[in-house]
């Protein structure tokens, strides 16, 4: 199913003297930018890809499940926990895109952020949003389990500059009249980005992907390398056993949620 393209597409390649690897990827993009969202909440995914003149469609694809929808934007007008998934889209001039997540919450509070890993000096912005975007006061946002910043009336909470010690568990609470609700816990990691200074990616490259949370997708990647840690540009896998020393070394293009791998082995670790 990944590899169909659009009997127009098929084509214009063919006249065209085109290969298929030969067209760019398409990307979807979440509007607004949050992949965590409350039952009843709208979205929408817009899919950036070439079209050509005759045929301005676009392919969806839910848990990949081909969606009626054929607009360049799919809306989601109240979200459902159904809803969640895996997200691509394919233009008849584009290839298929990388998977995006949205994941879909019950709740009264969720605390969202456009993603949990961070380098030192990231600037980190934080949402603490109500069920239906009902009106919440006395809010305060939490790092291990101590009072972090507060409002009187719901408001973002911004870090500038990231620093190590602003890693954590974080959660939010507010209240709705009289009633005191929280937010589920999530985690943040802030690492240092010279960590990885040195490290570098030889051999030819190979194309994988990443969710919001900074994961690779575990298909692209050997079983024994499951432990992984961000390095300012660069995603490092290292094997579970600490008697083999590898691993292996992402370079990161953030704007698409993609990587190019290389491999190094080092000799120590």
């Amino acid at each position: 199913m990944w590899q169909l393209l659009l009997p127009t597409a098929l084509l214009l390649l063919v006249s065209a003297g085109m290969r298929t690897e030969d067209l760019p990827k398409a990307v979807v993009f979440l509007e607004p930018q949050w992949y965590r969202v409350l039952e009843k909440d709208s979205v929408t995914l817009k899919c950036q890809g070439a079209y050509s003149p005759e045929d301005n469609s676009t392919q969806w694809f839910h848990n990949e499940s081909l969606i009626s929808s054929q607009a360049s934007s799919y809306f989601i007008d109240a979200a459902t926990v159904d809803d969640s998934g895996e997200y691509r889209c394919q233009t008849n001039l584009s290839t298929l895109s990388d998977p995006v997540q949205l994941e879909v919450h019950i709740g009264w509070l969720l605390l969202q952020a456009p993603r949990w890993v961070f380098k030192e000096e990231d600037p980190i912005h934080l949402r603490c949003h109500s069920w239906k975007n009902t009106a919440l006061h006395k809010v305060t946002y939490l790092q291990n389990g101590k009072g972090r910043k507060y409002f009187h009336h719901n408001s973002d909470f911004y870090i500038p500059k990231a620093t190590l010690k602003d890693s954590g568990s974080y959660f939010c609470r507010g209240l709705f009249g009289s009633k005191n609700v929280s937010s589920e816990t999530v985690n943040i990691t802030i690492t240092q980005g010279e960590t990885c200074a040195t490290l570098e990616c030889p051999g030819t490259p190979v194309c994988g992907t990443c969710n919001h949370t900074g994961k690779l997708s575990w298909e692209e990647i050997p079983d024994s390398y499951t432990h992984f840690f961000i390095c300012g540009s660069l995603l490092v896998i290292t094997r579970r056993s600490p008697k083999v020393p590898d691993c292996r070394v992402w370079q990161c293009q953030p704007s698409h949620h993609s990587f190019h791998l290389g491999t190094k082995s080092l000799s120590a670790w």
